[in-house]
């Protein structure tokens, strides 16, 4: 079966413009409206992004692990 894939947009009248295709001329079509979403995109600066990643990583008891690891692998 073949498909076909178009991107248009829903008039204030609610019509649907298609690109004119002599191979569905007089044929059952079914339709599907997938609705794009908008893309929102919010730029940071570089002092807000410190501010809300900062941390994300971070381990308070990094140098005990360490220290354990070290002792156990020389045991």
């Amino acid at each position: 079966m073949q498909t076909y894939k178009f991107e248009t947009r829903i008039s204030k009248t609610g019509q649907i413009k298609l690109p004119l295709s002599n191979q569905l001329f007089d044929k059952e079509v079914e339709i599907i409206i997938v609705p794009k979403q908008e893309i929102v995109s919010s730029k940071l600066n570089t002092s807000d992004f410190v501010d809300r990643w900062s941390g994300f990583l971070t381990n308070s008891n990094i140098d005990d692990l360490k220290y354990q690891y070290l002792n156990d692998k020389y045991k």
